[in-house]
């Protein structure tokens, strides 16, 4: 950082430079375009930031984020509370939302099982979903997790803990993605193609 620059500013592009897809350059940049539009850009969004730490929490039945509790989803008498969806984090939960495909209910894990990084089944919320899913009233768990080891991983173990309570557990599909075109996909992505094709 240049030497002009005070603490103040310094701090700004640290706390910046942590968010996901912003490095230090980036950080620079969305610093310095906050500062000069202080009133339409850094007041607004200071006030948003402070208000969205002081109101949102976690949903004590499903896991995500929402001002209220239980959360918009787990309080809709409109959804299916026989399918159950499980989610690594909150942003899963917005992205298939923003789909419009799923009607049933929510679990956000709050991460993966990585040997690596020493998380384990007691690190995310899979007693929760244990108690949830053997409750009754389930009828199929949707494991929506990530197509990576620790998403495999995750989901194989999920799979052995819910076994025994009743409920069909499933994965999403992998493979061709839609306006996908064959020559641009991975190998991985196409044999999983070629493993969940189905009738036409």
């Amino acid at each position: 950082m240049a030497a002009s620059a005070g603490p103040e500013i310094e701090r700004l592009i640290s706390l910046l430079s942590r968010l996901p897809g912003l490095g230090p350059r980036s950080a620079r940049r969305a610093a310095l375009t906050l500062l000069k539009r202080r009133e339409q850009l850094m007041t607004p969004l200071a006030e948003a930031l402070a208000d969205a730490a002081a109101k949102v929490r976690a949903c004590s039945a499903c896991g995500a984020l929402d001002t209220r509790d239980p959360c918009t989803v787990c309080a809709d008498g409109t959804r299916d509370p026989g399918l159950i969806c499980v989610v690594e984090e909150a942003g899963a939960l917005w992205a298939l939302e923003r789909a419009g495909a799923f009607r049933g209910r929510y679990h956000v894990l709050g991460g993966l099982l990585s040997a690596l990084d020493g998380v384990g089944p007691e690190d995310l919320r899979v007693a929760d979903l244990v108690a949830r899913v053997s409750a009754g009233g389930v009828r199929e768990v949707i494991l929506a997790l990530p197509a990576t080891v620790d998403g495999q991983t995750t989901a194989h173990y999920l799979a052995e803990r819910l076994a025994a309570s009743g409920a069909e557990v499933t994965l999403l599909a992998r493979g061709v993605p839609v306006g996908g075109e064959l020559d641009w996909l991975d190998d991985g992505t196409l044999t999983q193609a070629l493993r969940a094709r189905r009738p036409a």
